[in-house]
């Protein structure tokens, strides 16, 4: 929604898989929120704090809002919940040959197609978030290398 909590944790997350991945040149990561909430601002420090004790850096991400662009300049488009994906299914452009899905498609572990916001629980609400988040990050790595690296 606001990108400060569930996107800039999977852009964290996601881009330290791709960087360990040695994929960093090849692969572009950004996240954006579907409201313009907390456009410029860093993600919830408690968001940071869980990240931070799992080894992701989200101090330099600043949030933006989702725009028709991004379906032009990313080959995946992801939400975190159903509610965002209707917004980004509503922003697709009609010539657009990406479509907005939901993140959790890629989990292997997590039965559960929606990430649940954090933002007014407590701590563990954003542990389960990187747990979820984890998941669904190591999924989308392999079905990148499956579609775009495999020879």
């Amino acid at each position: 929604m606001g990108n400060i909590c569930r996107s800039p944790t999977a852009e964290a997350v996601f881009r330290h898989y791709v960087e360990n991945a040695g994929l960093a040149e090849h692969i572009l990561i950004d996240s954006a929120g579907t409201h313009d909430y907390h456009i410029g601002d860093p993600p919830d420090l408690r968001t940071q704090r869980a990240a931070q004790q799992r080894g992701y850096d989200m101090s330099k991400l600043r949030g933006r809002q989702a725009a028709e662009g991004d379906f032009r300049r990313f080959d995946y488009v992801l939400a975190m919940d159903r509610a965002n994906l209707a917004i980004l299914q509503r922003i697709t452009p009609p010539d657009s040959d990406t479509r907005a899905r939901l993140f959790l498609e890629y989990a292997r572990h997590h039965a559960e197609r929606e990430v649940p916001d954090p933002y007014y629980g407590g701590a563990d609400g954003f542990e389960r978030v990187l747990d979820m988040v984890e998941d669904a990050a190591q999924g989308l790595l392999e079905e990148i290398r499956r579609q775009h690296f495999s020879a």
